[in-house]
């Protein structure tokens, strides 16, 4: 799960057409993120079932401040930032090791965006916060100058949203903003027991199912869609070949739904629309991806139960 939200209408209903035109209808996990999905998927991190959080957050505590005060950035970056709720953990180390000039959360949510930013600057006065509203699997748009080194930091294991091409091409535009004497801090959860995977996307709580079922709420609001979201259920599984976890909403019956400006969409009883994946990753995976995205891998930091892992890289020579 990400932390991301709605784009303007026109490319939009461009999206949609194609996604929902597909054999296999998907959709973009932005489209979780309005206010209301934001605050879904941070009600998610609080679930017993769902360890991503609390187990990154450990790491983070323990293990990153000795990192940091060998690196002194003196900004950080954060895509996907949502709420901020980890973020403070790197500010304070970054202020305990040296210095924190400015903070950079980048998220598609703006409104959630703004709030969390004003929350953090009110509580670490001096700090520089320069919020982007971007959609980061589309481009980064960054401030021109920002106080270096740089900390780019892209946590809660967020890149595993994309596909193996899409997060390659993620990691390099991360790379291409990077200078020499910048880092990049990446949270990947690592294959385990399906068993813990699935019941990570399957609270008992139901918060997951609603956190998906928003989508459609999203998509009635944003594009004037009748989707009657009782009609469609949560379901999510492990895909043990693909090493990642799909996310669905499944139609209860054979129906049809209609989006002006692109028209009907019929559904079959049991077809579903894709609305999430959720890679998991070891070590050589990662390895590989930062190959590919001319990045060097400096350092794994990684959890012994549940599985989970924070790998630093530094910016690598163009090839």
């Amino acid at each position: 799960m990400t932390a991301a939200a709605v784009r303007p209408p026109s490319p939009l209903i461009d999206e949609v057409r194609d996604g929902l035109s597909r054999a296999q209808k998907e959709l973009s996990p932005t489209l979780f993120y309005d206010r209301r999905g934001s605050e879904l998927f941070e009600e998610i991190t609080q679930v017993a079932e769902y360890y991503l959080t609390r187990t990154e957050r450990a790491l983070l505590a323990t293990r990153m401040p000795p990192v940091i005060e060998q690196l002194a950035p003196r900004t950080l970056v954060e895509l996907g930032a949502g709420s901020a709720a980890k973020t403070r953990l790197l500010l304070d180390a970054m202020r305990a090791g040296g210095e924190a000039a400015a903070y950079v959360p980048v998220d598609v949510s703006a409104e959630f965006l703004r709030e969390s930013a004003v929350k953090l600057g009110s509580e670490l006065p001096g700090l520089r916060v320069v919020p982007v509203v971007a959609d980061i699997s589309a481009g980064l748009d960054l401030p021109r100058a920002m106080p270096r080194p740089v900390l780019f930091a892209f946590l809660g294991s967020t890149i595993g949203n994309f596909d193996e091409p899409a997060a390659i091409a993620l990691l390099r535009r991360v790379r291409d903003a990077m200078c020499p004497g910048d880092h990049f801090l990446l949270g990947v959860d690592l294959q385990k027991d399906s068993r813990v995977i699935e019941a990570a996307y399957n609270d008992s709580s139901g918060v997951t199912a609603a956190f998906n079922a928003n989508v459609l709420r999203v998509l009635n609001r944003e594009l004037g869609a009748d989707f009657d979201v009782r009609d469609f259920f949560h379901r999510a599984w492990y895909n043990r070949e693909a090493h990642r976890v799909e996310m669905h909403l499944v139609a209860r019956r054979a129906l049809d739904v209609h989006i002006p400006h692109i028209g009907r969409v019929p559904f079959r009883a049991g077809e579903s629309i894709r609305t999430e994946i959720s890679c998991k990753y070891d070590r050589a995976s990662v390895q590989r991806m930062f190959d590919d995205a001319e990045l060097v891998l400096d350092a794994w930091i990684a959890s012994e139960d549940p599985a989970y892992a924070l790998a630093m890289a530094s910016r690598g020579p163009r090839r």
